[in-house]
């Protein structure tokens, strides 16, 4: 029982962590201003790790290699916490099993990377129709340009109806489904 409950525990907290760290990423890697309150929120919970890790690992070609390092080895210590919670034992092959652990943590950093997209851009199509000169409508708009762009050209609006965000959601959803399979290959290893 208290194996369980820490493993919540672990979970959640360092879930949230690498969501940050997650956000923080791809905030600088589309150019996202952080001068706002998820931005600054972001910043606020992620300074302390990734801060010192940037004196190690310098930004390359605009993207925040020490956000993203951190956010993977966390990820990677939060799956060998968890496996070693529920009983498994991974000094039997320490090179192998770190080797998984490392690509598991890889696969879940794209996932997360995928809903973090999916979420912002269905955030983005509800507040366009119920607010839509809400405060976080610039930032929403930052990060899923990107991604909308190319598809706007493709399907323009029919009768002032954006489609591309549903165009986007599908796409997410459908690369979703071999990262879960290649999670579940990677899992079922343990």
């Amino acid at each position: 029982m208290l194996a369980e409950m820490l493993g919540i525990v672990v979970r959640y907290v360092g879930g949230f962590l690498v969501f940050m760290l997650l956000l923080r990423f791809h905030f600088q890697w589309l150019r996202v201003p952080f001068r706002n309150q998820v931005g600054e929120f972001v910043l606020a919970t992620t300074s302390w790790m990734v801060l010192p890790a940037r004196r190690l690992i310098p930004p390359v070609l605009g993207l925040d290699l020490a956000s993203a390092l951190c956010a993977w080895l966390l990820q990677a210590l939060i799956a060998a916490i968890l496996i070693t919670l529920a009983g498994r034992d991974l000094s039997s092959a320490p090179g192998i099993a770190a080797g998984i652990l490392f690509a598991r943590a890889l696969v879940d950093l794209v996932q997360y990377s995928a809903e973090i997209l999916l979420v912002i851009v269905i955030l983005m199509a509800v507040l366009s129709w119920i607010s839509p000169l809400n405060p976080l409508q610039p930032v929403l708009d930052a990060v899923t340009r990107p991604f909308l762009r190319p598809i706007r050209r493709f399907i323009p609006p029919i009768a002032n109806v954006d489609l591309s965000p549903v165009v986007l959601i599908l796409v997410i959803f459908l690369l979703m489904v071999p990262l879960a399979e290649l999670r579940g290959s990677l899992g079922g290893l343990f």
